[in-house]
């Protein structure tokens, strides 16, 4: 008698492009007027295992995340975009070293964190209904780069400004949320 197929997909849904909500603790604003975001790939290293015929490929053991980027809708008070300048600025502390000082204790808190430098954050993913689903929670985030902001006033239609900006960080896992 023939076993019945067990891994037959069940869920025939598919994830939509505008179902996301992002939340970084160190920069609210951000988060809200967000409107790209990726989740990393990843990539693993490979080891070679030396062979008189050729080169073999081995697993590594060292895994690297690519960069976490968003791209979000600047307010018209800048304010979101000065909340990731003036983090970038607190880290590279451009003109003094009370830069860094001032904004180290400006911020939120995050217990652990050395020297108040990183954030955490959520991108939680939402279904077809929009209720979240998944979290991806990313941990010690902290911007590399922003990106310019270009004005145009040969333009024929309102165009509003958005900004990308490129974060490291240490780690990130994806979990599913509990439902009911």
């Amino acid at each position: 008698m023939a076993q019945p197929l067990t891994s037959q997909v069940t869920d025939r849904n598919f994830l939509q492009a505008t179902g996301f909500k992002f939340i970084i603790n160190r920069a609210p604003k951000v988060g809200f007027y967000g409107n790209a975001i990726n989740i990393p790939g990843m990539v693993l290293g490979v080891a070679t295992q030396p062979n008189y015929l050729r080169s073999i490929p081995r697993p590594g053991t060292q895994l690297d995340f690519n960069d976490l980027r968003i791209r979000f809708l600047i307010d018209q008070g800048l304010e979101n975009y000065t909340e990731i300048q003036n983090w970038l600025r607190g880290i590279g502390f451009p003109e003094s070293l009370d830069e860094i000082y001032d904004w180290q204790k400006a911020g939120p808190i995050n217990e652990g964190a050395i020297d108040n430098l990183y954030s955490d954050g959520t991108l939680q993913i939402l279904n077809g209904i929009n209720r979240p689903t998944f979290n991806v929670k990313f941990k010690d985030l902290f911007p590399t780069s922003l990106s310019d902001v270009q004005f145009d006033a040969t333009g024929t239609d309102v165009e509003y400004l958005t900004a990308e900006v490129t974060f490291k960080y240490s780690v990130y896992n994806i979990t599913d949320i509990e439902c009911c």
